[in-house]
C-alpha cells in the first residue's frame, strides 16, 4: 500500500526545486543517494549535492535522493504501510540497485537503522543477499572511522569521493550481473583503491577487550587507503540544486579549498582533509559567476576559507557582479578592514569568530594561540564597519582545562562587549554576542585522539558555572548542545564494531539509549579501538 498524502509531499517539494535531474530507468544502473536527516538539512550539504550532480552526469546511471521523513511523515509511513521511497520517481529503495550513504556527522548513525528499516531492507549486512540492493556509505564521519557502522554496510568509500567514483562505477559495470550473490560482486569492488568492506577485515580481541589484530583477507592491504584529489580544480564543487526548503535559501554555495595550513591539535578536518589545497582565483571566479545565475548569494565553503590567499579579491569579484557574500567561521588573524568591508557591503549581519578558549594558555594547548589582544583587535575591526552581531565559538573539557580556564570565558566575552559598546559608531545599531560553548570530543585522526571525555556530569558542571556568570549580563547569551550527546559522539567516533551491537538495540529500544547501553553492557574500555581500517 502506498501513501497518496505522501506521494503528493514528494511532487510538491520538487515543484520547488530547480536543478533537479531526472531520467528514464530503462536500462541503466539506479543509485538512490541517501542523507540520514531531513531534506531541509540533507539539501544544505554540500557534499551530497556534489556527489548527485556527478553520479548524474553518467549516462547509463540514474541518481535519485531520499532523506529521512519528517515526524508526520514517519507516522504517515508506519499508518499506511508504505515504504520508504525516493523524491524524484517514488520509487521504493528497495528496487535501486545501490543504496548509497552520505554521513556527515556521526549523530545520524541511529537515522541510518530507521532508514534501511523503513525500507524494507534488511539492516544488518549479513542479511542482505540476491535480490537486495548493494548498500554503502562516505562521509567525512565514515572516512575517519567506519567501524561502529561495520555490521550495517556492504562496503565503504575512504577519502574524497570524487577521486574514486569513477573507479568504482567502472568496476561495478564491469561485474554487476543482475542480482548475483553480493560476494562475488564484493570481491570485485575490493580491488578498488579507497574501497572498504568489513566482513574481509577479521578482527581478533584481547582479553581486556581492546582490540588485538585486524587481519585482511589473503591478497588484501593491511589498511585502506584514503583517497584524496590532488588537483582540486578538476572538480567544480558547487550548489547544483536549489530549493527555498533549507537553511541556506537565496544562496548558492562554491567550494574554496580543503585541508587546513594550521593544524589545530582537536580539529578532525584539518586531518582527514590534509593536505591543505585550494582552487586557483580563475575557477572560483567562473563558479561564482555560475552561482549567481541563480541566487543572489555566494556562500564561500571550505575547511580554512579564511585561508584561502585571494579571498579579498575573489569577494571583490562577487560584489562587482552585484552578489552577496556568506563565510563561515573567520580566523581571528584574518579579519580584516578590506574583508570586513566586504561583508559590510555584502549586508551582513552576524559574524562569527572561534577562540576556542577562553585563556591564551589554553589557545596555546590547541595550537590556536591568539593573543587576547588580536581577539578584540578584530572585534574592533568588525565594529567598526558596522558588524554588532558575533558569534564565538568556545569548548569546554579541554585537555588541561581547569576552572579558571572556564571563567576566562566569561570575562572574554565581557570585553567583547565593552568593546561592540565603545567601538560602535554613533551609539546606534542592534548587538548582541552569541557564546556557543560546546564539549572538546576527542576525533580519530588528530593529535588529540587518544585523549579522554571528561565525565559528563563535570561537562555539566562547567556548562552551569558560565551559565551562571551570564546571570543579569545584558546583551551575552550561551547555546549548547547537550553532554550526553557528547557521550555518544565520543562513542561513535573512537568505538569499535561492538558499538554497531548498542546502535542496533537502540533502535530496537525506539532511541532509549539509556536502555540500550544497559542492555549490551559494554564498559568503556571494551569499547575502545586501537585498530583502523
Amino acid at each position: 500500500m502506498t501513501s497518496w498524502k505522501l506521494i503528493q509531499k514528494a511532487r510538491q517539494i520538487l515543484e520547488k526545486e530547480k536543478g533537479t535531474v531526472r531520467k528514464s530507468w530503462s536500462g541503466k544502473f539506479s543509485i538512490c543517494l541517501i542523507y540520514p536527516n531531513s531534506y531541509h538539512v540533507g539539501m544544505s550539504n554540500l557534499g551530497f549535492q556534489t556527489l548527485y550532480h556527478l553520479l548524474n552526469l553518467e549516462e547509463d546511471i540514474v541518481c535519485e535522493r531520499a532523506f529521512l521523513p519528517a515526524p508526520e511523515d514517519l507516522q504517515e509511513h508506519h499508518q499506511t504501510r508504505t515504504p520508504l521511497f525516493s523524491l524524484e520517481s517514488q520509487e521504493p529503495l528497495s528496487e535501486f540497485d545501490i543504496l548509497a550513504f552520505s554521513i556527515s556527522f556521526e549523530n545520524d548513525f541511529l537515522n541510518i537503522l530507521s532508514i534501511l528499516d523503513l525500507a524494507r531492507v534488511p539492516i544488518e549486512s549479513r542479511h542482505r543477499g540476491k535480490g537486495h540492493p548493494l548498500v554503502m556509505a562516505g562521509g567525512v564521519s565514515v572516512f575517519l572511522n567506519p567501524e561502529p557502522l561495520s555490521q550495517f554496510f556492504d562496503l565503504f568509500i575512504l577519502g574524497e569521493a570524487e577521486e574514486v567514483i569513477g573507479e568504482f562505477l567502472e568496476a561495478y559495470r564491469l561485474h554487476f550481473s543482475g542480482r548475483q550473490e553480493k560476494d562475488d560482486l564484493l570481491k570485485k569492488l575490493v580491488e578498488v583503491e579507497g574501497v572498504y568492506i568489513p566482513k574481509f577485515y577479521q578482527v581478533t580481541y584481547q582479553e581486556d577487550g581492546r582490540i588485538g589484530a585486524m587481519d585482511p583477507k589473503p591478497g588484501l592491504p593491511p589498511k585502506v587507503k584514503r583517497r584524496w584529489i590532488r588537483e582540486i580544480d578538476r572538480f567544480s564543487t558547487r550548489s547544483t540544486l536549489f530549493t527555498p526548503d533549507t537553511e541556506l535559501r537565496g544562496m548558492a554555495l562554491v567550494e574554496v579549498n580543503r585541508g587546513c595550513p594550521r593544524g589545530c591539535r582537536f580539529c578532525a578536518a584539518c586531518f582527514v582533509y590534509h593536505p591543505f589545497r585550494s582552487r586557483s582565483l580563475p575557477v572560483l571566479e567562473s563558479l561564482s559567476k555560475e552561482g549567481l545565475s541563480e541566487e543572489h548569494r555566494i556562500g564561500l565553503t571550505g575547511t580554512a576559507v579564511s585561508d584561502y590567499p585571494h579571498l579579498i579579491p575573489l569577494c571583490e569579484n562577487i560584489l562587482l557582479k552585484r552578489g552577496g557574500i556568506s563565510l563561515a567561521s573567520l580566523r581571528v588573524d584574518a579579519i580584516s578592514d578590506p574583508l570586513a568591508q566586504c561583508l559590510r557591503e555584502s549586508q551582513i549581519q552576524s559574524v562569527s569568530i572561534a577562540p576556542e578558549a577562553g585563556t591564551e594558555r589554553l589557545r596555546k594547548v590547541l595550537r590556536k594561540g591568539y593573543t587576547e589582544e588580536e581577539i578584540l583587535k578584530s572585534i574592533d575591526i568588525l565594529v567598526g564597519h558596522g558588524l554588532l552581531q558575533i558569534k564565538c565559538y568556545f569548548l569546554i573539557g579541554l585537555p588541561s582545562e581547569t576552572d579558571e580556564d572556564v571563567k576566562a570565558i566569561l570575562d572574554l566575552a565581557k570585553q567583547i562587549r565593552h568593546r561592540i559598546l565603545f567601538k560602535r559608531k554613533g551609539g546606534k545599531g542592534r548587538w548582541n554576542i552569541v557564546l556557543s560553548v560546546n564539549p572538546f570530543i576527542p576525533k580519530p585522526a588528530t593529535p588529540f585522539q587518544w585523549l579522554p571525555l571528561e565525565e559528563v556530569g563535570e561537562l555539566k558542571r562547567k556548562l552551569k558555572m558560565i551559565q551562571r556568570g551570564l546571570k543579569g549580563e545584558r546583551g551575552i547569551e550561551m547555546i549548547h548542545d547537550l553532554p550526553k550527546w557528547a557521550y555518544l559522539q565520543t562513542l561513535f567516533s573512537k568505538g569499535d564494531r561492538k558499538v554497531g551491537k548498542i546502535l542496533m538495540a537502540a533502535h530496537q529500544s525506539q532511541g532509549d539509549w539509556s536502555r540500550a547501553l544497559r542492555e549490551t553492557n559494554f564498559n568503556r574500555t571494551s569499547m575502545s579501538t586501537d585498530g583502523e581500517a
